[in-house]
């Protein structure tokens, strides 16, 4: 697509649908991935700052959001064919990735994989290696997960939790421990070719406990001391879970960079 006009609709993915957002326009495609369970509606303060002169794509990942359905697949390589599906159905080949959280983990192995189609990519307080996960955390994850299913069901209509089980949520949570890993997450790092930006948070996040992001976050000097496309584009104020409502500037900044 040369010049495509704004779009809002579903696309069909593997067992499932996809609700996604297209601002359209001839501009430099940038493809928005969200935290583990949040929605495309966390990245509209960023995409105001940044304006029109870039073509937006937002989208919810499965059992996410209020439209995107249910699926037998919630594994992180499904997330990652997912980033595929939604530029083959905008007609996109080369794109700037910006992910969140989980999303920035999704955004580090996709340019990894494709650093002929990746024309960037913003990893907002996410993609740190480090070996967070071990049998207690496990349990603690599970635990937590357990204790919120309580009242899921009761936000599920609003679009603000997933429609995932607590055993399905914590699979998707304990996945990305072991993605995580120093082992498994610093050679994707390291072969990534094209302009990458961190933007980093402070604080603790939704689960943590004490220093512990803080201590996660100390990984990153390891990566950008290795590959010198991996710069730290800011060091916010904002925690994690905060980072885009409060420091959406930033992230903005780091897109303008790369992008």
């Amino acid at each position: 697509m040369t010049n495509p006009t704004a779009w809002t609709g579903l696309i069909p993915v593997d067992d499932t649908t996809l609700a996604v957002t297209d601002t359209g326009g001839p501009s430099l495609p940038v493809l928005y991935l969200n935290g583990q369970f949040a929605t495309q509606g966390y990245w509209r303060r960023v995409i105001a700052d940044l304006g029109p002169g870039l073509r937006h794509i937002t989208y919810d990942e499965r059992a996410r959001g209020r439209k995107s359905g249910r699926s037998v697949d919630y594994s992180f390589e499904a997330a990652v064919r997912d980033v595929d599906a939604v530029l083959a159905a905008r007609g996109v080949d080369r794109a700037v990735v910006v992910g969140w959280s989980y999303g920035a983990f999704v955004a580090a192995h996709w340019a990894a994989r494709n650093p002929e189609r990746a024309l960037g990519a913003v990893l907002v307080d996410g993609a740190y290696p480090y070996d967070w996960l071990d049998a207690a955390m496990e349990q603690r994850i599970r635990k937590q997960f357990r204790q919120w299913g309580w009242f899921l069901p009761l936000l599920r209509p609003t679009g603000l939790v997933p429609r995932m089980t607590p055993d399905q949520m914590s699979d998707c949570n304990i996945e990305l421990g072991r993605i995580s890993r120093e082992r498994e997450l610093s050679p994707v790092l390291d072969s990534v070719t094209v302009p990458t930006r961190y933007v980093v948070a402070s604080g603790a996040s939704l689960g943590s406990r004490g220093d512990e992001q803080e201590r996660i976050r100390t990984s990153l000097a390891g990566v950008t001391a290795r590959n010198p496309h991996i710069q730290v584009s800011a060091k916010v104020a904002s925690n994690h879970g905060a980072i885009l409502k409060k420091d959406f500037h930033a992230v903005a900044e780091a897109v303008r960079e790369v992008a």
